[in-house]
């Protein structure tokens, strides 16, 4: 088996782009949410993206193609909505544990086709975790600011449930991403430590947070630096940042993590912000450019693309961080 670990020490590992941003190019209607899983289910369920895995497995293994095709080392599972939390908007709470399960095998046999044709780039494959939509820090009821709409055992339960199906699945590592409240992060992390101990394995974890604003703090109100303290006591493979802003306007963010974490540092931006249609405009090229002020200053271990991200954006950044050195981490840290 080979260490991510080790490569991360040596080469800059590109991550993904984009799950939704390609999905939609396929102008998907309610019934290629269904097909042959959920034809007769009472909600409406287009734009469940993470349904896709099951009712049209050959696009979403099309998608992972690319963005292997296009310099990934790392694609992320379509899952991101997979816990039951998610789901319950949906009444799918039972399709949790397939939805997980079979995005992580689809994810695997691509990447498993990669590696095999370049056994000199491993391809691996990552567990996304998202944030669910709900938050255990912040009253949902402006009236009742005590009131939580989740609690934290609650958070565990869900999200064990999705690591170990991730896992089942054949996942390489898992990412617990767009974290915006760093207690459902923690609520993930203790599920994962739970199941690690249960399983006595381990895989490598990946966290992700959210900076939603140019405050430079979480929606919950924590800054980067609290960000990372809050979950230091978890050896992790990368701590970084995901989604809600541009590449130039994570930096100063990526700099703070690259002067005080000990673990290595990741970056996945959107391609800038979107416009009043919520597109978004800029070009690989575009982002490729702002990337490169990251690899200069030797900010990131793993860089890849968020909202807005194509197979386009990801070539162009791979292309740029194979001329570059990853960030030194570890005995390094802070030098």
């Amino acid at each position: 088996m080979i260490d991510i670990k080790v490569i991360l020490k040596n080469r800059i590992l590109v991550l993904d782009g984009a799950m939704g941003t390609m999905i939609q190019r396929h102008t998907l209607e309610e019934e290629d949410f269904r097909k042959g899983w959920f034809e007769d289910h009472h909600k409406p369920l287009k734009g469940n993206n993470d349904l896709l895995s099951l009712t049209q497995p050959e696009i979403i293994k099309s998608i992972h193609r690319e963005y292997f095709a296009a310099g990934a080392d790392i694609a992320e599972t379509n899952t991101f909505s997979g816990t039951t939390i998610a789901q319950a908007d949906y009444d799918l709470q039972d399709a949790v544990y397939d939805i997980n399960y079979h995005s992580a095998k689809i994810a695997r046999e691509v990447a498993d086709e990669f590696s095999q044709k370049e056994p000199n780039k491993p391809r691996f494959v990552a567990g996304s975790m998202g944030p669910t939509n709900r938050t255990a820090s912040i009253s949902p009821d402006v009236n009742d600011p005590g009131f939580r709409g989740i609690t934290f055992e609650e958070l565990k339960v869900a999200y064990k449930q999705q690591a170990g199906a991730l896992m089942d699945g054949g996942v390489d590592l898992l990412l617990v991403e767009t974290v915006f409240d760093t207690l459902n992060a923690k609520a993930a992390l203790f599920a994962i430590d739970e199941l690690f101990e249960e399983r006595k394995t381990k895989l490598p974890i990946m966290v992700s947070g959210t900076i939603t604003d140019q405050s430079g703090r979480t929606l919950t109100g924590q800054t980067t630096d609290a960000f990372l303290i809050s979950v230091a006591h978890i050896d992790l493979l990368t701590i970084g940042l995901n989604c809600a802003l541009g590449a130039s306007m994570m930096r100063p963010y990526l700099q703070v993590l690259n002067k005080n974490a000990p673990f290595g540092v990741s970056a996945h931006p959107n391609a800038g912000l979107p416009n009043e249609f919520g597109e978004y405009d800029e070009t690989a090229e575009m982002m490729a450019a702002q990337i490169k002020d990251y690899l200069d200053e030797g900010l990131v271990n793993i860089i890849g693309g968020c909202c807005g991200t194509t197979p386009e954006h990801i070539s162009a950044i791979a292309e740029l961080a194979k001329n570059y050195s990853p960030r030194k981490f570890g005995a390094n840290v802070g030098k």
